[in-house]
């Protein structure tokens, strides 16, 4: 049996049907270890047209032509279509094999058998057929050991890295884990040659400067994720010929794995998605006043979350709408995790993917480094989200917008508590308003009222006696004016820097807010037109 499955060519002649029919190899002695693939026979001129490289070609020499330039083009079509051998029965065509052909297989690197007795070639066929069949099923039987191997190996309490050991000794190669975007996840060694990583720094190395995939000879192999098409694979092994080469069995062997460890990555998604979940509830359920504040220290033990003596900081972060993917909410919170790793505080933090929030409690030293901590937790929570690829879209109903992120008021448990409420529902409010990277909860109180006041009649009524007249002017007219309005309101009617951030001349600014003030019927400098235009831009962006 050959390792890639099939049989080599000296395998074939040792077989009793071509045995019995006296074997003389008479060219490519040295080739007899080519793979056969399945074996042909024929006695047409052109049968290389009809064979796809590997066969063991029989034939009496009908096809071969009585010409030396017909028999040498002949043997040439069989090279080049890269068959495993030749092998000629001698009889009424030959009676041994002409120099032309045995002179032009050997130049062309072919194995040429001749045959000195008859043999039936349908026996022959079956013979060898069976033989390739015994072959591939053996090398099947090899990549199910594997298989078998891996699985009780997950049974008895093992991981990824028993996995990738077992298929590392097995192919006596280096086996990587890899992300769908090239990061390595685990390695492991095969118990020869050269450390691992090493070996994928080299890898590594190679892609940067080719800006290419792994060597050739490699094997890569594809681990699903369970969703259609390419975005569902969640990882890849890749098995590299650094201590010899790989064969076919080694792929098998890989794909059986790929689909034990699309299990194990999956519960291990799932298992990390409940935990982020259930810290999310139980964050929720805080907030929402379930669990008291003389409970929730012992609880939040149980999660992992032993802040200290210190004041305790609610933060929430909310997704725009349409950038939050089904399944990707473990994803997320092990981003976003690894990168508030760095922030040097204790950290709770929680999923809730109904409403699209992630709530997190610190543990702070003193309320007096709020702001740092805020800062550092705010850059750890958006470089998190951009590492799960959840960034919003531009264009899309969230206009590109990041993630808002709401800090609230520091305090212990029991403030904790309404401090989460608060901050989450800040974070709905604040969706839509400039872009910053925390929001104080503390000052976002108008924007909450006039969001809880939405769905009120007069909310809108009021809004439209407001800025009404400006409405419909944009929708008809430019330049529009409400960004003017909404420009000049937010630098507290300064015109000067009004004009810089608008990229207009003075004149062009005054003429404009002279519009707004004709169609509004109001003067811009009177201080409570300017409160009531204020909330009334700030509510339009809550109303439908």
């Amino acid at each position: 049996m050959n390792e890639q499955g099939g049989i080599t060519v000296q395998r074939a002649l040792e077989l009793p049907g071509l045995r019995g029919g006296l074997p003389e190899v008479v060219a490519g002695a040295d080739r007899l270890h080519r793979t056969v693939r399945w074996v042909h026979a024929g006695e047409v001129p052109n049968i290389a047209s009809l064979l796809k490289g590997g066969e063991l070609l029989l034939t009496t020499g009908l096809g071969l032509g009585t010409r030396p330039a017909e028999q040498r083009a002949f043997v040439r079509r069989l090279a080049e279509r890269g068959i495993a051998a030749l092998v000629v029965e001698l009889g009424p065509r030959f009676s041994r094999l002409p120099a032309t052909i045995v002179e032009t297989a050997r130049a062309a690197g072919l194995p040429l058998v001749q045959l000195h007795r008859e043999v039936p070639f349908v026996s022959v066929t079956e013979e060898v057929h069976t033989e390739i069949v015994n072959g591939h099923y053996a090398l099947l039987r090899q990549a199910e050991d594997v298989h078998r191997r891996c699985t009780e190996a997950l049974l008895g309490g093992g991981g990824v890295p028993q996995v990738l050991g077992i298929l590392a000794d097995f192919a006596a190669n280096p086996v990587f884990l890899e992300t769908a975007d090239g990061q390595l996840l685990y390695a492991a060694g095969g118990g020869v040659g050269p450390d691992p990583l090493q070996v994928w720094e080299g890898l590594r190395g190679q892609r940067a400067a080719r800006e290419a995939g792994p060597p050739t000879g490699a094997v890569l192999v594809d681990v699903p994720g369970g969703g259609p098409g390419a975005a569902s694979v969640r990882a890849r092994l890749v098995l590299l010929a650094v201590s010899g080469g790989l064969l076919p069995v080694h792929r098998m062997a890989a794909e059986r794995a790929a689909g034990i460890l699309a299990v194990v990555l999956m519960q291990a998604r799932q298992e990390e998605e409940l935990a982020a979940r259930g810290r999310g509830d139980f964050l929720t359920d805080l907030a929402e006043g379930r669990i008291t504040a003389d409970d929730a220290p012992a609880q939040a033990r149980v999660l992992g979350f032993k802040p200290g003596d210190g004041p305790l900081l609610p933060v929430v972060m909310r997704l725009a709408s349409d950038v939050m993917p089904s399944g990707n909410w473990s994803l997320l919170a092990r981003a976003v995790l690894e990168e508030l790793s760095a922030v040097g505080v204790p950290v709770l933090l929680g999923v809730r993917p109904v409403e699209g929030r992630v709530p997190l409690l610190l543990g702070l030293r003193t309320e007096s480094e709020r702001t740092a901590v805020a800062d550092r937790v705010a850059a750890a929570l958006r470089a998190g989200v951009a590492r799960a690829g959840l960034v919003g879209v531009p264009g899309s109903a969230s206009g590109g917008h990041p993630p808002v992120v709401v800090v609230g008021v520091a305090g212990n448990w029991a403030a904790a508590s309404a401090g989460l409420r608060h901050a989450a529902e800040t974070a709905t409010a604040a969706q839509g308003l400039p872009d910053r990277p925390w929001y104080d909860a503390r000052r976002l109180d108008i924007d909450l009222l006039l969001w809880r006041l939405r769905d009120h009649q007069d909310l809108a009524a009021f809004v439209e006696r407001a800025i009404g007249p400006l409405r419909d002017h944009d929708r008809t007219s430019r330049p529009p004016l409400l960004p003017t309005l909404e420009t000049y309101l937010a630098h507290a009617g300064r015109k000067a820097e009004t004009a810089r951030e608008l990229h207009l001349n003075r004149q062009t600014l005054y003429n404009r807010l002279a519009r707004i003030g004709d169609l509004l019927g109001t003067d811009l400098d009177d201080p409570q037109t300017v409160l009531a235009l204020s909330l009334a831009l700030r509510a339009r962006r809550h109303l439908p």
